[in-house]
């Protein structure tokens, strides 16, 4: 589903080369649950692993060394962990979604049942500009003030649009398509974003279009979440949005996410490194494993994706083997093996 989006696509059935790159913190922990995952599969991948984050800054002198750039690139997909921030030092994981060209950042949301959340039944996706925006790290000091550029482009704007439009289509649910946007203040910039949201919309006359500024969505998310199939926002409101959307279905935990452009495709939970219990072996491993579903998805084997999101679901709703923040006491390896279990 998610590469027919952007080009058409045969799998190969064959040998899967998939970069590995861990990270920091629990981006191990996890990570370590998705490889146990993927080897559990019936399917051959060749694992090439990269380095990435604080700790690989503190060997290598660089946060994303260009190895693991060569290694994700010549990858049929990439799985990442998480990253501890490096005072001084450039995102990893912002420049690597970069250098792979990534531009829509995928993150779905759904409540389970048995889990708090704000109401059963929610299934949206919110899709994020990946490329743009005050992401693109444009800072700089003059004198008495400092100064972030935010950099928004019809193409980038028109380009996400377009996806969240073929996402509607395909999900085949409520056929809508939110954009979220703050143009009454930011009115050239988000004016942009808005304007290629309605010229895109016109190619997509069967799909429900809606739009609000970013304030009011945020509202809306917590009061009527039900609304909502696609979202579609800038590169900073569509992350922010997305931990407020986890908190409304029970945490990032929960929350998985993919990169995807016209030639690569990147995997993550949207969870950060949490260095708060990093080692403990309690890490909440669902994100990462619906992450590594939506990987599944990307390189064509779609069954095999429907397969581990049914088991995660199976596992969380029966309530039995749920790591801490879940209201459980199962580490993080246990609730791996009880999702694998339910695959064979």
């Amino acid at each position: 589903m998610y590469k027919s989006i952007f080009i058409n696509y045969e799998q190969s059935g064959i040998m899967y080369d998939i970069a590995i790159i861990s990270g920091d913190g629990i981006g191990k922990e996890v990570m370590e649950s998705a490889e146990y995952l993927l080897d559990k599969l019936d399917l051959n991948f060749n694992f090439n692993y990269g380095e990435a984050g604080f700790e690989c800054f503190n060997r290598n002198g660089t946060t994303l060394p260009e190895e693991t750039v060569k290694i994700a690139k010549s990858s049929d997909a990439t799985l990442f962990g998480a990253s501890t921030s490096t005072p001084g030092q450039p995102s990893p994981i912002i420049n690597l979604r970069k250098e792979l060209d990534v531009y829509a950042n995928l993150r779905p949301i759904k409540s389970y049942r048995g889990i708090k959340s704000i109401a059963q039944g929610i299934d949206f996706i919110i899709v994020r500009e990946n490329t743009e925006g005050l992401y693109s790290q444009i800072e700089y000091d003059d004198d008495e003030k400092v100064i972030a550029e935010r950099v928004i482009t019809r193409k980038a704007s028109e380009k996400i649009s377009d996806v969240a439009f073929k996402l509607a289509k395909r999900r085949k649910l409520k056929s809508k398509v939110t954009c979220v946007h703050k143009s009454n203040v930011l009115k050239v910039t988000d004016g942009v974003f808005k304007e290629s949201f309605y010229k895109i919309a016109k190619n997509y006359p069967k799909i429900t279009t809606e739009d609000f500024y970013v304030d009011a969505m945020a509202m809306y998310l917590i009061t009527n979440p039900l609304n909502f199939d696609v979202i579609v926002s800038t590169n900073l409101f569509g992350d922010i949005l997305s931990d407020e959307s986890a908190g409304l279905v029970g945490g990032l935990g929960l929350a998985p996410s993919g990169n995807i452009g016209d030639d690569n495709g990147l995997f993550e939970p949207v969870h950060g490194s949490a260095p708060d219990i990093a080692g403990k072996g309690i890490a909440n491993p669902c994100s990462m494993i619906l992450s590594t579903a939506m990987m599944l998805d990307y390189i064509g084997e779609k069954e095999t994706a429907t397969r581990v999101n049914n088991a995660v679901e199976k596992v969380v709703c029966a309530g039995k083997v749920l790591t801490p923040d879940l209201g459980g006491t199962a580490k993080t390896m246990e609730m791996t093996q009880a999702i694998v279990k339910e695959l064979i």
